[in-house]
């Protein structure tokens, strides 16, 4: 472990630390975010009154609109001359989330994210392929001071250009590469093409983040750059990636969360109530230890589950894998969905690879799904006999008549190196 004294902390040592940590969060961010005294003094609520994380369930939740409309520093608890770093959303769908760092803040973000690559089989002396992308977006540099704290070399290669990062890890044999899942899927089926034997790269461990991602695409990714491959994961409003982290032997078990830092509840989605452990909800975060952008009871939107694990080789508990987010869940017809679970139906077809979108639209006023699923490379099999099965395994396991069309291997839009969007609404 990197931190065993902390990964390992018995509970009620841990809970100790966290109400201590909360109780100062909650009277720092009172007395210096407007925002907070507001809504604490809205529904009559004081910062005696949290005394520990048993009490968070009184405090209002904080929005990802909340942060946008306080754009762009609005939600700082520190004047900006105590402010060394500045990240942000991209702002697609309207005004950026904008983060802010101290120097402690940075230190706690190197801190978790070097327990995270320990987590996943990293360590000192290796060398880190880094293809999340630098900038405002906080995987790269994120990933990159974490690697340098532990004691390893970073190749900052950032995104895309897929043909110089093919050259650079085969030539600068790196142990570790980083990226997206979906980035991820397209360096091996790069090196595929190529007739590039993977076993001769010396990567030994993927590290995957920034989008949910299911068994499916590990199982390809690992078969294709012979790598382990693990979830890490994270958001820029609580601190970047290092939230959370996978370990390398627990594989599919779940990844822990730092929660010495991050605290976690899982809500419903309608009514906020906080679910017991096991229960699938939105998942939600306080950030017991940030100086600059403290937050508490965060929604993140993302549906998931924690609960601990008796099991596991440390004491922290462990979240789920992502299932979607509650605001990317389509509903189609009356039917809730996530494109995570055609991508678990498709995984169940040895003929179909893990490329895939979906392409909903209205029909006759109705809303349609249309799944478009690449073939395996070399496969020769009865398309309208496959097409078949797949509708009829989404319908039976999902409840939703989609149309299935079927792709020569290549012809899905993949990542270059961000986020891949698995949904076309044309609605």
């Amino acid at each position: 472990m990197y931190n065993p004294s902390i990964e390992n902390l018995p509970l009620d040592q841990l809970r100790a630390l966290q109400n201590k940590r909360l109780v100062t969060l909650v009277n720092r961010v009172y007395k210096n975010v407007p925002f907070y005294q507001n809504q604490f003094d809205n529904i009559g609520l004081h910062p005696s009154d949290i005394q520990s994380v048993d009490d968070l369930h009184k405090i209002p939740f904080t929005q990802k609109s909340d942060l946008r409309d306080h754009y762009p520093y609005g939600l700082f608890a520190k004047p900006m001359d105590k402010i060394l770093r500045i990240h942000a959303s991209s702002g697609t769908t309207g005004k950026p989330t904008v983060v802010g760092y101290t120097k402690n803040d940075l230190d706690v973000f190197d801190e978790v994210v070097a327990r995270s690559l320990y987590c996943a089989g990293a360590r000192p002396g290796m060398k880190l392929h880094n293809a999340y992308g630098y900038g405002l977006f906080t995987g790269g540099l994120g990933m990159h001071g974490g690697a340098t704290k532990l004691g390893m070399a970073v190749i900052p290669v950032s995104g895309g250009m897929t043909e110089r990062q093919l050259t650079i890890l085969q030539d600068f044999r790196p142990e570790v590469i980083c990226c997206t899942p979906s980035y991820a899927q397209t360096l091996a089926q790069a090196f595929a093409a190529k007739g590039i034997d993977t076993a001769d790269l010396s990567a030994r461990y993927a590290i995957l983040g920034a989008e949910p991602w299911t068994e499916a695409i590990r199982k390809e990714v690992e078969t294709g750059l012979r790598v382990k491959a693990t979830n890490i994961y994270g958001l820029s409003e609580i601190i970047g990636p290092g939230v959370s982290q996978e370990d390398v032997d627990e594989r599919g078990s779940g990844s822990y969360i730092w929660e010495d830092h991050f605290y976690p509840e899982v809500v419903d989605k309608d009514s906020g109530k906080v679910l017991p452990y096991g229960e699938e909800g939105v998942l939600v975060f306080t950030t017991l230890t940030k100086e600059a952008l403290p937050i508490l009871r965060y929604r993140t939107n993302d549906i998931c589950s924690i609960n601990y694990d008796a099991n596991a080789r440390r004491t922290h508990i462990k979240m789920s894998s992502i299932k979607g987010r509650s605001d990317d869940m389509l509903i189609i017809r009356g039917v809730n969905l996530f494109y995570t679970q055609v991508e678990e139906v498709i995984n169940d077809l040895a003929s179909l690879s893990a490329n895939y979108r979906l392409i909903v639209d209205k029909k006759r006023s109705m809303d349609s799904v249309t799944v478009e699923v690449e073939l395996v490379p070399g496969a020769s099999v009865d398309h309208s006999a496959i097409a078949a099965e797949l509708k009829h395994k989404i319908k039976n396991s999902i409840g939703i008549s989609m149309d299935i069309e079927l792709k020569e291997p290549m012809t899905i839009p993949r990542s270059q190196g961000g986020k891949l969007s698995r949904i076309v609404d044309l609605r």
